[in-house]
């Protein structure tokens, strides 16, 4: 079986046993790592000429589906052997986040974009049709992204795990929006900051929202009426968190990385200062992960995911230098299964980490 590490795409999985293939979306395409009796090893590269962002394989057709920075989406039934672009109706080809979820035995896939628009396919890709329902909400026009070109995107995308025709969408910077009907209509959530990055949903409490902003975690018992704030700054564990994964079997064991300081300061500093940290309790309480791990990274995870595969739990974590960090045994110890990778990174993000 094969998993996948990428920005915009999926990132928690539950599987029969421990996957042997990792599919790392990087800034020169998908480099496939494969787990033998040896660890870890690079075995071979596809669209190395495009800067990934998602990677999103449908459950019920089996094809990949990737999306990639300025350069659209892209599909293989074949494990990656052969691609075709699948963009008839995608007006916007700047693609940042994937998924799919099924209702009434049809598949819907959702692709967000940069500007912040949501299309919809229900033919596996080979249509897209824009959700415009997205772009009606109030908040619109203030809408916008700190650094040029000052533009707001559609990071993250996610479902009710009990009613998959609830979509939530993540803008950055716009704020976390809902859709009770499949994408015809949305909602504002109020309560959290604006730069809204992720979504985590309790998988057997749907009510039980985790929303990751640039300035912290927020925390929802009642399905998005109230948000509590969480890991408010200045925080141990980083300020600018985004990565955000919990264990399906376990959903009290959840994961979080985040930088230090915040994009804005990359630039100057070179330094993202990032850290993973670990809670056993549902968000209440965290603690900052080492063991194998280089204490606050200079380069920023990018990419953060996790199989639950029986009673083992994996986390895998990659960086805008290149480097793939693993746990298997729930983030107790790590180690780099790959290092000289191309940037794995949002968009820019690796430019402002690289030295002067």
């Amino acid at each position: 079986m094969s998993i996948a590490l990428s920005h915009g795409g999926t990132t928690i999985y539950s599987s029969p046993s421990r996957s042997d293939e990792l599919w790392v979306g990087t800034h020169k395409g998908i480099a496939v790592l494969e787990r033998g009796s040896g660890g870890w090893r690079v075995a071979r590269h596809m669209l190395e000429d495009k800067h990934i962002s998602a990677i999103h394989q449908e459950p019920e057709s089996g094809l990949f589906f990737v999306g990639a920075f300025h350069a659209g989406l892209h599909v293989s039934g074949d494990h990656g052997a052969t691609w075709e672009a699948r963009e008839n109706g995608l007006t916007e080809l700047d693609v940042y986040s994937i998924n799919s979820s099924r209702s009434n035995g049809r598949t819907r896939l959702y692709a967000g974009t940069e500007p912040a628009h949501l299309f919809c396919s229900d033919d596996l890709g080979e249509h897209w049709t824009e959700l415009p329902a997205l772009r009606s909400v109030p908040s619109v026009p203030n809408w916008k992204f700190p650094v040029p070109p000052h533009i707001a995107h559609a990071k993250h995308i996610n479902f009710d795990p009990h009613d998959p025709d609830t979509v939530y969408v993540s803008v950055e910077v716009g704020g976390l929006l809902r859709s009770r009907d499949r994408g015809e209509s949305f909602e504002e959530l109020l309560g959290i900051y604006e730069d809204a990055h992720r979504l985590v949903i309790h998988p057997r409490d749907s009510d039980r929202l985790y929303e990751v902003t640039g300035r912290g975690l927020y925390v929802s018992a009642d399905g998005g009426k109230n948000f509590e704030e969480r890991l408010v700054r200045p925080c141990e564990n980083g300020d600018y968190p985004d990565g955000c994964v919990l264990n399906p079997l376990n959903p009290d064991m959840m994961f979080l990385s985040a930088a230090q300081y915040n994009p804005g300061q990359w630039q100057r500093t070179h330094f993202a200062g990032a850290r993973i940290s670990r809670s056993l309790d549902g968000g209440q309480t965290w603690e900052i992960l080492r063991n194998g791990l280089p204490d606050r990274l200079q380069a920023s995870i990018e990419a953060l995911c996790l199989e639950a595969a029986g009673d083992s739990v994996s986390v895998f974590a990659a960086t805008t230098s290149g480097e793939v960090y693993a746990s298997d045994d729930g983030g107790d110890s790590w180690s780099v299964i790959a290092s000289g990778l191309a940037p794995v990174s949002k968009d820019f993000h690796y430019k402002d980490l690289q030295a002067a």
